[in-house]
């Protein structure tokens, strides 16, 4: 295997990737609007095409290097980061080398799984790590007979999808679920993708349509954003279609009624089925209506406030200076935090925030992303708060890449960021700040309210999609029907004896008159014991963040 081959195999991943990242992305266990797993490894591995892309003739480590590099930089998501881990050690094993044999190829993978393994501090049987070793050790075996790299990817491939099919026995919350490890499922069509240059000589292609539009991609971000810089009235494109019952009911009455909770719609109907689409606020509401009249398929809901948030927040950074700030010895600490939503970033850019990362759930930054923003703060000593559980691999890949001291704390919500934020001592030590915003967010309970995105069996609760998910910590505890009621009930159960402070946080797709409404019912409920503070964070995705200290 020469290098142009290997350069070929991982763009030939990549592409494999990019056409099933959807599918990769609905094997997510947990049914919140946060899975990604697909499109985050694409995202990952797209990055290093794009610099493989531009090799010509390369040797083997020259195509490795330039690819774990650049996977590196690119990485987004637990997922993502180790897929980067992966190829990052394969590049080691491939180290010097200008082809590669089968046995080389055994090793360099097996150097990979080592680094992700090493990287993750308790690894889960059952999940992507499994895969990968599996894999490398059924490689090693299959080396010793021959040299032949493309028997040996034959393997690797083999080895990988027998390994996926047996992860919901390793995992039960996947046997519950009906489906095998996502992060498993990526890499196994990234090793298709190998195969199929590596054994059958061809390259799997992109199905992903290229931009026709010759404008610049920053002149085009510019003129999106001002074509669409007013309020958007409806926030959810909701779109299906509908598989029409016997009865074939009157789709007038259907298209009257979305038509009295949003705009944009079409509802076009033939004898087998009714295609719908609607700008609305209530998705469930359209969906349920859609009910009546069959079965759906074909189901898709964005968030348009979302959308237009990153491309105005996009468009804003492209004005900002973004040139690299030298440590200043003047300057002892800086500060980046990662969250989504204007009132969040204006909150955390309150208590001393200098940079923050637009993202979070379905939405995570890249490891180049977080660097960047550390790299512009020039201060001696950086603070990142990740402020998601998904995003921490990728903020702690950085703090080798950044010229500074980097310290990553390990915030898995906005709430505990916030406590971090608040217990910082300009006064104090690196250590000693280190330590005490570790407590202060240790202390924090989080609470979430948000939308079921699918159907499920999750953790004994049977869940519609559309219904009122209420998350304590991380751990679904109930569903609801009422945003209210599900955010009264979540807080209440939440308060514990000594409980002081709570800080209701507010989403987008909450009015400012419904945020305050539920704070008066819950002053007058609670006022008496803790201090409610009502934020309006903008957040997308969840109606409402809690913090209870």
């Amino acid at each position: 295997m020469n290098g142009m081959q290997l350069r070929d195999a991982i763009i030939s991943g990549a592409n494999h990737i990019i056409n099933q990242k959807k599918m990769v992305d609905e094997l997510n266990v947990f049914p919140v609007p946060d899975g990604d797993t697909g499109t985050n490894m694409s995202m990952t591995i797209t990055a290093g095409a794009k610099a493989l892309a531009a090799l010509r003739e390369p040797t083997v480590t020259e195509t490795a290097d330039a690819a774990a590099s650049a996977f590196l930089r690119g990485a987004r998501g637990n997922s993502g980061v180790i897929l980067s881990l992966l190829f990052r050690g394969i590049s080691q094993g491939l180290k010097g080398k200008t082809e590669a044999d089968g046995a080389d190829l055994a090793a360099a993978l097996g150097e990979g799984v080592k680094s992700a393994y090493k990287a993750v501090m308790n690894p889960t049987e059952g999940t992507i790590l499994t895969v990968a070793r599996v894999a490398a050790e059924k490689a090693k075996e299959t080396a010793l007979s021959t040299n032949d790299p493309s028997v040996v990817m034959r393997t690797i491939l083999d080895a990988a999808r027998e390994t996926l099919a047996q992860t919901p026995e390793m995992l039960p919350v996947l046997k519950k679920a009906g489906v095998v490890d996502a992060g498993g499922m990526g890499l196994v069509v990234i090793f298709e993708g190998m195969h199929a240059v590596l054994c059958e000589g061809r390259m799997i292609a992109s199905q992903e349509k290229p931009e026709k539009d010759s404008v610049a991609p920053a002149e085009r971000s510019h003129r999106a954003v001002a074509d669409a810089d007013e309020d958007i009235r409806f926030g959810y494109c909701t779109e299906y279609i509908v598989n029409r019952s016997p009865e074939k009911k009157d789709p007038l009455a259907l298209r009257a009624y979305l038509e009295s909770i949003g705009d944009c719609v079409v509802v076009v109907d033939d004898d087998e089925i009714i295609k719908v689409h609607v700008h609305t606020n209530a998705p469930g509401n359209a969906i349920q209506e859609g009910l009546k009249y069959g079965y759906l398929t074909n189901m898709k809901i964005d968030n348009m406030r979302f959308q237009h948030e990153n491309k105005v927040h996009e468009a804003n950074q492209m004005e900002k200076e973004q040139d690299y700030a030298a440590v200043d010895p003047e300057i002892p600490f800086g500060f980046v935090a990662v969250g989504a939503g204007a009132g969040i970033h204006s909150l955390f850019g309150d208590l001393g925030v200098n940079r923050v990362v637009s993202g979070g759930q379905t939405m995570n930054p890249s490891t180049d992303d977080i660097l960047r923003a550390i790299q512009s703060v020039p201060a001696q000593n950086v603070f990142v708060l990740p402020n998601n559980k998904n995003i921490i691999m990728a903020a702690e890949q950085a703090v080798a890449l950044a010229d500074r001291n980097v310290c990553v704390l390990q915030t898995r919500t906005i709430p505990q960021g916030i406590a971090a934020m608040l217990a910082f001592d300009p006064e104090a030590s690196f250590a000693d700040n280190r330590l005490s915003m570790t407590k202060a967010f240790d202390r924090v309970s989080t609470g979430q309210v948000t939308f079921a995105a699918r159907d499920s069996d999750f953790d004994g609760h049977k869940i519609k999609q559309g219904e009122i998910l209420a998350i304590e910590n991380g751990k679904l505890t109930f569903v609801e029907r009422d945003v209210a009621k599900a955010t009264y009930k979540l807080t209440r159960g939440m308060l514990k004896r000594g409980s002081e402070y709570v800080t209701l946080i507010y989403g987008a797709d909450v009015t400012d008159e419904q945020a305050e409404a539920l704070y008066q019912v819950m002053t007058e409920k609670f006022g008496d014991d803790v201090e409610i503070t009502l934020v309006n964070g903008g957040q997308p995705v969840y109606y409402y963040i809690i913090s209870v200290e």
